[in-house]
């Protein structure tokens, strides 16, 4: 059955569960309110779909009395819908406007002034003025007569509002709200092609309730009509129009209440040819009342009903605020987006609530901001950017430093190195001066300088790594130089330390994207891979105090080629990395 043909069809028959589940339709949104709570789902303009949750005060015992609750939950319906309503404005129109409290105050009050006066004192007039007229004082005929004028005036209000482009959306999105629930109580899983095969129409919808109230109406006041035709026999008083309609007003609750008590009976009755007929009218008449919804509109829908749904089941669930997020999910979805190496998910969540990964647990809710902000890391992070670019910074022994496409993310194998230099100032106590060659982004710099008095001299060819180096090395007493190794370096230093670029030329377009996405400069250590090797093997020991030392870091099978270059300046001996991999030269003069 085809989504036209649904929509004019009400198929009850597949109904599996029942659900007090009720909503109204939102300015681009559906309110959805349960028995102990009230979900609002709008789109906001950006695309997304803004959820609020909100608990509800608990039943009073007059909500249990027949026909009172029915005036209970009318007005508490009208506060709640007028509060959701503005609510969603803001959201979906969060450029314009919005009118004070007080100004809302003032407008719901004449516009229910007007409701009243359209639709209780026009019929009324109408009524009076054929019996003035005309002389016709049937009452039954003319309690009709009113009645109908009040449902014509109710139709050709529908009628005319459904052809303004605003308000049938909103008519879309109530046609929305009733497939969800209709899918809800098929028991049919909530996905939107489900949502969208059921019918737009509902037995407990408002406008259902609307008729039940004309109906009722009628029966009252034609009691009414009767009850003031015979006491104006005894009084003059009972031929007053005007107090014939202030009782009217003050009739409303009570026709209120029997309206809401057919309604809900007939919700709970099963299908038949006597239940089917009395609800006929009114599924008629939310043929103006709803539209046939787009798939985002009952998106909207599913994420309200969802939303109080599992407030109802779950009473100690937390509410939520449009712009939040419950942080569990989303650390879940962008760990499934990352599936590759989803523990990324939470480097990410780290950086941006500004926690560490064990304190994560602890976060309940985060505000959209950061999940849009964490969503487009991520997103780079698929397009082959390292977690350090897209995060802007690296952690190196305890030291956060900043980190770019200007330089070489440093690597846990660097640490290494940077604690055998550590241990190296350590033992030759006193003023140790070190120069760091190829610093890139001053990490091994910052660490020696950091956790020790040695005085550090920090060299680099590119303009931009020493930008970055600079940024990292402020406030260290760090000397930088930019230097193509050795050429503008004065003095000689009790340590050199250096991890100059050192992967084979030909091997450089083999490696993984985000080692691909770092500076060729650094990584480009010539054919053989030794290239600079070869410098510091003829340089250092110029530089080289009496009982200097040179350590460097090498590539995974260069050990044994370094330490042959390094000959010439002293004893060499080999650091493993943690990985047991042979990856620092240590050389003493």
């Amino acid at each position: 059955m085809s989504k036209k043909q649904n929509d004019n069809k009400y198929d009850t028959s597949a109904k599996t569960r029942r659900t007090f589940i009720g909503g109204q339709a939102l300015m681009e949104g559906v309110m959805m309110r349960g028995k102990t709570a009230v979900a609002m789902a709008v789109r906001a303009p950006d695309g997304e779909i803004e959820v609020q949750t909100e608990r509800l005060k608990p039943q009073s015992k007059a909500t249990k009395i027949p026909i009172v609750r029915g005036v209970i939950s009318f007005i508490s319906s009208m506060v709640i819908g007028i509060k959701t309503l503005l609510k969603s404005a803001e959201i979906s129109s969060p450029e314009e406007e919005m009118p004070s409290k007080s100004s809302t105050a003032i407008a719901t009050f004449f516009g229910i002034v007007l409701a009243v006066g359209l639709f209780i004192g026009l019929p009324f007039l109408v009524k009076f003025l054929i019996e003035k007229y005309s002389d016709y004082h049937n009452i039954i005929v003319l309690s009709v007569i009113e009645g109908c004028t009040r449902l014509a005036l109710f139709i050709a209000y529908l009628a005319v509002i459904r052809l303004m482009k605003d308000i049938k959306r909103t008519f879309m999105y109530h046609g929305a709200e009733h497939r969800t629930i209709n899918c809800y109580e098929r028991g049919l899983p909530l996905t939107v092609e489900n949502v969208q095969s059921c019918s737009t129409k509902h037995n407990r919808c408002g406008t259902t309730f609307i008729f039940f109230v004309v109906v009722f109406a009628i029966i009252v006041y034609a009691l009414l009509n009767w009850l003031f035709s015979y006491l104006s026999q005894f009084s003059a008083v009972f031929s007053n129009n005007l107090l014939a309609l202030a009782i009217r007003l003050l009739l409303l609750p009570l026709i209120a209440g029997l309206s809401y008590e057919l309604l809900r009976g007939l919700a709970m009755l099963p299908d038949n040819k006597f239940t089917n007929a009395l609800r006929a009218p009114g599924l008629a008449l939310q043929k103006l009342s709803t539209c046939v919804p787009d798939d985002d509109m009952a998106e909207v829908a599913i994420a309200a009903f969802n939303a109080v749904l599992e407030l109802d089941e779950q009473p100690n669930k937390s509410t939520i605020d449009f712009y939040e997020r419950f942080f569990a999910t989303e650390r879940e979805a962008l760990a499934a987006k990352l599936k590759d190496n989803p523990q990324d998910a939470d480097w990410i969540y780290c950086d941006i609530l500004g926690k560490s990964r064990s304190e994560l647990g602890g976060v309940e809710k985060i505000k959209i901001g950061q999940v849009k902000s964490a969503r487009a890391y991520a997103d780079r992070l698929l397009d082959g950017e390292p977690l350090d670019y897209v995060l802007g910074n690296s952690e190196f022994l305890g030291v956060k430093l900043k980190v770019d496409n200007r330089v070489l993310i440093p690597r846990f194998e660097t640490e290494v190195l940077a604690n055998t230099v550590l241990d190296m100032v350590s033992k030759k106590g006193g003023e140790v001066g070190v120069l760091d060659l190829c610093t890139g982004s001053g990490c091994i710099a910052a660490v020696i300088a950091r956790n020790s008095t040695a005085q550090v001299t920090a060299t680099d060819l590119s303009d931009d790594a020493l930008v970055v180096a600079a940024e990292n090395l402020k406030g260290l007493g760090v000397t930088l130089v930019k230097s193509d190794m050795f050429d503008k370096i004065e003095g000689k230093f009790d340590i050199i330390v250096s991890n100059p670029p050192y992967v084979r030329t030909g091997d450089i377009d083999g490696l993984m994207p985000e080692v691909l996405a770092q500076p060729r400069m650094a990584l480009d250590g010539g054919d053989d891979g030794l290239k600079f090797y070869r410098v510091i093997a003829e340089k250092a020991a110029e530089y080289l105090t009496e009982n200097g030392i040179l350590a460097v870091e090498v590539g995974y099978d260069q050990a044994d080629d370094v330490c042959a270059l390094f000959k010439r300046i002293g004893k060499c001996r080999v650091v493993n990395d943690l990985d047991g991999v042979q990856r620092i030269v240590v050389c003493e003069r």
